[in-house]
């Protein structure tokens, strides 16, 4: 969450001229609510059902792509398994919390799990998070620091690892 998935992901596909695809945006699609809404309607278990699910369905897929997953997605359901798969190339993009929460705040109406918190809670959350997922996060084939890069520079880093 902050670490600019997103963001990176559509530059380094423009860039290797591949399919990009947002794991968040395809359950969006495929839904037709945003994830703030299946939250709210649904909860977390069944959005992590859903992400999964779709991950699956993504991975399984036939052509090459690049896949920018949300913060939880290799933490639930095993997903950690497909980003181990020898075709995989995983990127872990690490960024600093203090980084996360400044990049977070104009975007808190779409983040439901910060939603309610003031920035000091953010703070806590975001670090907790971190703290509960670096497990995972660390299993990535590459790791990339992004505080204080801009995201031409953090495309070029990753393109020279590939």
């Amino acid at each position: 969450m902050g670490s600019g998935k997103s963001i990176i992901a559509k530059l380094l596909s423009k860039a290797l001229t591949i399919n990009s695809i947002d794991l968040d945006e395809y359950i969006e699609k495929q839904q037709g609510k945003t994830i703030s809404h299946i939250f709210e309607e649904s909860g977390e278990v069944k959005f992590r059902k859903l992400e999964h699910e779709a991950l699956k369905e993504i991975m399984n897929g036939s052509d090459d792509f690049l896949l920018a997953m949300g913060g939880g997605t290799p933490c639930y359901a095993g997903n950690d398994k497909f980003l181990k798969q020898n075709d995989v190339i995983s990127i872990y993009l690490k960024t600093g919390i203090k980084e996360i929460v400044k990049r977070l705040t104009t975007e808190i109406d779409k983040r439901p799990l910060l939603k309610n918190l003031d920035e000091e809670e953010r703070e806590e959350f975001v670090a907790k998070h971190i703290f509960d997922r670096s497990y995972y996060y660390m299993q990535s084939k590459h790791v990339v620091t992004t505080d204080g890069k801009t995201p031409e520079a953090i495309v070029n880093e990753i393109m020279s690892l590939l």
